[in-house]
């Protein structure tokens, strides 16, 4: 397949300025191509992820990435999507939030060979830009009655939106402008929601190059399809807040398990959207999932793909390791102290002072068991594990070998009641 039937065929083809036009320019050059990411937070997130890898499909298809970093549409805030007005933060903070952003764009992309990636920041060009320079050499080329039909901005009129994130299209569009003038960028791409702002970026290229009214720009704009559940909800969300990609935010076992629980009706949907698994191979899956579905290898197939690509091999053998030892029946007492964090982050846990302690007095202190006489029946019938073994010990004092890297123990009250408890 050409890399638009691919992308036709994963479903990742939402709009495109001209069809016709953009496969005739991907069939005789190596297209120069950006997509930008707001530095709003510290971490990209997982909804984020899909916008990188389509431009690493165009990447490994031959054509050259602009991942640009928004360090000063960032300062700004975009209104797409967005029933309220941001908060806007300080300089300084989208700096540190651009420098990390800038850190796992680079993990993602290559930067090596003839269509290496090239990474750009806006505040390059629009920082140094003046009030008047602004007003005069790119504001006049902006109706009001243009800017006010867009999207993004007809849907915030009721509720109140600031001069400021009014302006951020004309911002966005500049970007295009310049990477197409300086750097040959033809393409921008984006989530759905960014389609008012790319077009309006190809409006700027064709009336700042002075090109008449019925001339084709020499850009294109192409987006993708914002990720949605089967249930209408949006993708990248769990009961914890959102899925990041820094693993200091979202550990690699928690990246993994929320793939691993994706939704029969979506994971074949998301093998398309985040793998670089053939159609062949996805076909089978699809089959295997509709004929033996309680196996689950499509599931496990999406979060080791991506869970691999995301962090690396080890981190995903560590996330199968921590769910092998906690829903396998594997030994609790081979994690290491990592693992054990990872795995029981949202444990209840407890923090033991004293030297030696025994099992009763640790049940009652942990709130495990509610009293003394209630944690010796506890134990007495078997519902006390410590570390993944029945524990029916009335006199049982906690010692080093109840200790995960001497660090750690867990004991499960009954089926499902986890605690974590610490030295």
């Amino acid at each position: 397949m050409t890399l638009l039937e691919d992308l036709q065929f994963r479903g990742l083809i939402n709009q495109v300025t001209d069809e016709e036009g953009l496969k005739e320019l991907l069939g005789t050059e190596s297209v120069k191509l950006y997509c930008g990411f707001d530095p709003t937070g510290d971490s990209l997130h997982i909804g984020h992820l899909l916008t990188i890898l389509t431009l690493r499909r165009f990447q490994l298809a031959g054509h050259k990435p602009y991942p640009l970093v928004g360090g000063a549409t960032g300062l700004i805030g975009d209104p797409s999507g967005k029933k309220a007005e941001r908060t806007l933060n300080e300089q300084t903070v989208v700096e540190g939030f651009s420098d990390k952003i800038k850190g796992q764009l680079m993990r993602f992309l290559d930067f090596e060979g003839e269509n290496g990636s090239t990474l750009v920041n806006n505040y390059d060009w629009i920082g140094q830009m003046t009030l008047i320079d602004f007003l005069r050499d790119v504001g006049k080329y902006f109706g009001l009655n243009y800017m006010l039909a867009k999207d993004s901005v007809e849907s915030r009129i009721s509720s109140g939106i600031s001069f400021t994130e009014f302006t951020y299209q004309i911002l966005q569009s500049y970007d295009f402008y310049r990477l197409n003038k300086e750097e040959g960028v033809k393409l921008q791409i984006g989530g759905s929601d960014q389609w008012g702002n790319i077009t309006a970026g190809l409006e700027l290229i064709r009336r700042m190059s002075g090109a008449e009214e019925t001339d084709r720009p020499k850009a294109f704009g192409f987006t993708i399809p914002l990720v949605t559940k089967a249930d209408g909800s949006k993708f990248g969300k769990s009961e914890g807040g959102a899925i990041w990609l820094d693993p200091e935010k979202t550990s690699p076992y928690e990246f993994y398990q929320f793939l691993l629980n994706t939704d029969d009706k979506d994971v074949i949907k998301f093998l398309k959207f985040f793998t670089f698994l053939k159609k062949e191979e996805i076909d089978e899956l699809e089959t295997e999932l509709d004929e033996r579905a309680h196996e689950r290898l499509a599931h496990r197939r999406l979060a080791e793909e991506l869970t691999r690509f995301v962090h690396d091999e080890e981190a995903l053998k560590q996330a199968q390791r921590i769910s092998e030892a906690l829903f396998g029946g594997g030994d609790l007492k081979t994690l290491t102290g990592d693992e054990v964090l990872q795995g029981f982050k949202d444990v209840p846990s407890y923090q033991v002072t004293e030297v030696e302690i025994g099992l009763v007095d640790l049940l009652v202190e942990a709130e495990i068991s509610p009293s003394k006489r209630q944690a010796r029946e506890d134990i007495k019938n078997g519902a006390v594990y410590i570390n993944g073994e029945r524990c029916q010990e009335l006199d049982k004092v906690m010692s080093a070998t109840d200790k995960i890297d001497d660090k750690f123990t867990i004991i499960r009250r009954g089926k499902k009641k986890f605690f974590l408890i610490k030295y």
